[in-house]
C-alpha cells in the first residue's frame, strides 16, 4: 500500500520518538516524554486491534506479591533485592493512581488474600512461620504489619483453616485504566497507530529506520515496551509466558470480595461485576505456557473449573461465561529490563507478571533514558 503526501507528512515524517507497544508500559513512557519534551512528535506502533499482550488480558490485581511468592523469591533473590521489587511495585501502583485517577482505574481497596490447600500444609505452616520475618522485612516501606492470618469467612473448601490477608492489596478494572492511559495520550497530540507490526530496524548515526507491515520510516529514537514479545526484536533474556484466564456469568449474592491467590501466586481469582475471574496454572506445563499464542489448553482450562467447583464456589452453580489468555515477560530475574540498547535504541521488557504494578513506573525509567 502506498501511502499519501498527507498520511507521510502527518504521521511519518520528523518523528521524534517511536514506541513500540502500546499498554501500559509504552503508554507511560509516551506521557512522561511528552512532559518532558512538550513538542515532540511521538508514535506509539501497535501490532493489535488493541493493546495486544497483557494490559488488556490482565486480571486487575493491584498487588505487589503474596507471603508465599515473597518467601520463595528470597531463595533466589537477596533481601535486598527482594525489598527493592516490593518498594518498584508499590511505588508504581502509587504512579498508576496518581496518573490516572483511582476513580478513572475503579480502584478499591478490598485486601488481598492467600489460600492454602489441604495438601500443601508444607507451605502453610511455612508462611505461619515466615509471617514475622517478612512483615518485619517490609517495615521499612509500609511502616507497619502487612501480613496476618484471617480464618476462612469466605467458606471455601478443601483449604487450610486460615488464609494470609494482606491490608494493602487492592483491584482496578483492566479495561478501564487502558482507556484512560489511551485517552489521556491522545488528548497530549500522542499518535497511535493499531495493527502496525514491527518486522525490523537499522540503525543509523543520528536515527533509526523502522521497517513495519504497512510503511518504512525514520525515528530519532526507538523505544521497545512489547515485554513478552521482545525477543522477537531484541536479543535480551526475557521469554514469554502465556497466563490463562477465565470468567463465570454473574452469581446472585455473590458474597466473595477481594484478590485471592493460591500455591504462591500460580493461581489468582477476584470478584467482579457479580462474577468470578479466575486465571491462572502455569506451572502444570511450563515448556507449553512459554510461548506468544494467544490460546486456552484443557490441562490449564480443566484444572481452573476443578478449582472453582470444589475450592472457591464449591456449593454454587455456576456457567463460564468467557476465556482468554495474555503474554507475559519472565525471565530467571524479577528485576525489569530497563536499558539502552544502542544509542538511539532503548527497551523497558520482562515485567514478570507485574505490569499493573510496575508498568507505569517502567514506562517513566524508559523515557528518563532519554538525554
Amino acid at each position: 500500500m502506498n501511502l499519501s503526501y498527507w498520511e507521510i507528512k502527518t504521521w511519518f515524517s520528523e518523528v521524534d520518538f517511536t514506541i513500540i507497544g502500546s499498554g501500559i508500559v509504552g503508554l507511560s513512557a509516551a506521557l512522561y516524554l511528552k512532559k518532558r519534551f512538550s513538542n515532540a512528535k511521538i508514535l506509539v506502533l501497535e501490532k493489535g486491534f488493541l493493546p495486544q499482550g497483557a494490559s488488556t488480558k490482565n486480571a486487575g490485581f493491584a498487588c505487589f506479591g503474596s507471603l508465599s511468592e515473597i518467601i520463595d523469591d528470597l531463595n533466589t533473590h537477596t533481601e535486598d533485592d527482594v525489598l527493592n521489587l516490593i518498594k518498584k511495585r508499590v511505588n508504581g501502583l502509587h504512579l498508576l493512581r496518581e496518573t490516572l485517577g483511582d476513580e478513572a482505574i475503579n480502584y478499591q481497596n478490598l485486601g488481598g488474600y492467600e489460600l492454602f490447600t489441604k495438601n500443601n500444609e508444607a507451605l502453610y505452616d511455612l508462611c505461619q512461620e515466615k509471617q514475622q520475618y517478612i512483615n518485619k522485612l517490609l517495615k521499612p516501606i509500609f511502616k507497619t504489619d502487612v501480613f496476618s492470618f484471617k480464618g476462612n469467612n469466605f467458606n471455601f473448601k478443601n483449604i487450610q483453616p486460615k488464609y494470609a490477608f494482606n491490608k494493602f492489596e487492592g483491584q482496578i478494572d483492566t479495561g478501564k485504566m487502558m482507556e484512560a492511559l489511551l485517552q489521556k495520550a491522545s488528548s497530549l497530540g500522542i499518535k497511535i497507530i493499531n495493527n502496525c507490526t514491527v518486522e525490523a530496524f537499522i540503525e543509523d548515526r543520528n536515527s533509526v529506520k523502522v521497517k513495519t507491515n504497512l510503511v518504512e520510516f525514520s525515528t530519532s529514537k526507538l523505544l521497545i515496551a512489547t515485554n513478552g514479545f521482545a525477543s522477537g526484536l531484541i536479543n535480551e533474556p526475557v521469554k514469554p509466558a502465556r497466563a490463562q484466564v477465565l470468567i463465570t456469568k454473574p452469581i446472585d449474592d455473590l458474597h466473595i470480595k477481594g484478590t485471592f491467590h493460591l500455591d504462591r501466586g500460580y493461581y489468582y481469582f477476584r470478584n467482579i461485576n457479580n462474577r468470578i475471574l479466575f486465571g491462572g496454572g502455569r506451572n502444570l506445563d511450563f515448556r507449553a505456557e512459554e510461548t506468544t499464542k494467544f490460546e486456552q489448553t484443557e490441562l490449564i482450562q480443566n484444572k481452573l473449573e476443578e478449582l472453582l467447583s470444589t475450592t472457591i464456589l464449591p456449593d454454587i452453580n455456576f456457567e463460564i461465561d468467557n476465556r482468554w489468555s495474555g503474554i507475559m515477560g519472565v525471565g530467571t530475574q524479577k528485576k525489569a529490563i530497563v536499558k539502552p540498547i544502542s544509542n538511539n535504541v532503548f527497551c523497558g521488557i520482562r515485567l514478570g507478571g507485574m505490569g499493573v504494578a510496575i508498568g507505569s513506573s517502567v514506562g517513566k525509567d524508559l523515557a528518563d533514558l532519554i538525554a
